[in-house]
């Protein structure tokens, strides 16, 4: 009970100063709470590289293609939370309802047209999220895309229907396009401290972020002079996001143990609410992703929030 009540004053003071309903409220504190690390952090299991990437990230470790490998790796590593396209979810979430919190996926793209204006049109809703009995909506902005209107246009009325019904809002905050390949790259902290600022002006609860890299090439001044270290850089697209809370991307299979978490400590060090770990864990095998779920577990139970 005292655990409890302290998660509770916790998350009471996470989000203090936010106008949230009490269904964000609820649905935000079962994802901060209930599942996964319970004190504040977030360890998500993304499951959209099937229709961002394509078959093909499925190849180095073939049961990954079934969608069930990923739902028991979920519910047995003690996840916060699943994050998936409304298929998958409508598919297989049944057999686990209610033991593993879903964040379902609006929109997407395949990765077979060129990135040069990239967009990521609406294939699910809000209400199919309530139907389905998410804890969240995910959605996924190209920041600097020229065709980025068309995504800030149709955000417009998931960001309502949020509101509508009580809905935590996850962008994944994404510079992609011409324009950013021009001034940089999409991983330099010009491009992710933008994409970080983006979510919080148009209203995300929750952003999916990338590490920014040290290339100061053809970044845009001040950016260009600035010399910071990694933690640094980090911590300042965290302070960018302001009240909206923050998850580094995992990103491609890294297949030494100890460097995945030296990075997950480096990222909660940095002020993140946690990760989003994909391919990094379910391209293990099955007792291996279950082993090095645990040590992540253990690296964020000394981070309470």
């Amino acid at each position: 009970m005292k655990q409890n009540l302290q998660a509770v004053s916790n998350i009471g003071q996470k989000i203090s100063g936010l106008s949230l309903s009490h269904g964000k409220r609820t649905r935000l504190w079962r994802l901060l709470y209930a599942h996964g690390p319970r004190n504040g952090n977030l360890l998500v299991l993304p499951l959209d590289q099937g229709l961002e990437h394509g078959p093909t990230d499925f190849f180095p470790h073939p049961p990954a293609v079934d969608p069930e490998y990923q739902f028991r790796l979920a519910v047995e590593g003690n996840f916060s939370a699943i994050a998936l396209g409304i298929g998958l979810a409508e598919k297989y979430m049944g057999d686990y309802c209610g033991q593993i919190p879903l964040i379902l996926k609006l929109n997407g793209k395949t990765n077979i047209p060129s990135d040069a204006e990239a967009t990521s049109p609406l294939f699910a809703s809000v209400e199919d999220a309530v139907r389905l009995g998410a804890d969240a909506v995910g959605y996924t902005l190209y920041v600097g895309s020229a065709r980025q209107h068309d995504e800030i246009r149709q955000f417009e009325k998931v960001r309502q229907d949020c509101e509508r019904y009580g809905m935590p809002l996850v962008m994944w905050s994404y510079p992609r396009g011409a324009a950013v390949d021009a001034k940089g790259g999409t991983n330099t902290l010009y491009a992710q401290d933008y994409a970080a600022r983006v979510a919080l002006e148009m209203g995300a609860d929750i952003v999916k972020l990338h590490e920014p890299n040290e290339s100061t090439t053809h970044v845009p001044a001040p950016y260009s002079q600035l010399q910071e270290d990694a933690a640094t850089r980090s911590a300042r697209v965290v302070r960018s996001a302001g009240r909206t809370m923050v998850l580094f991307s995992g990103g491609e299979k890294n297949d030494d143990d100890s460097a995945v978490l030296r990075k997950v400590e480096f990222y909660l060090q940095s002020g993140a609410t946690g990760v989003m770990f994909g391919r990094n864990m379910w391209l293990r095998p099955f007792d291996q992703a279950l082993a090095l779920t645990r040590a992540v577990h253990d690296i964020m139970a000394k981070y309470p929030r």
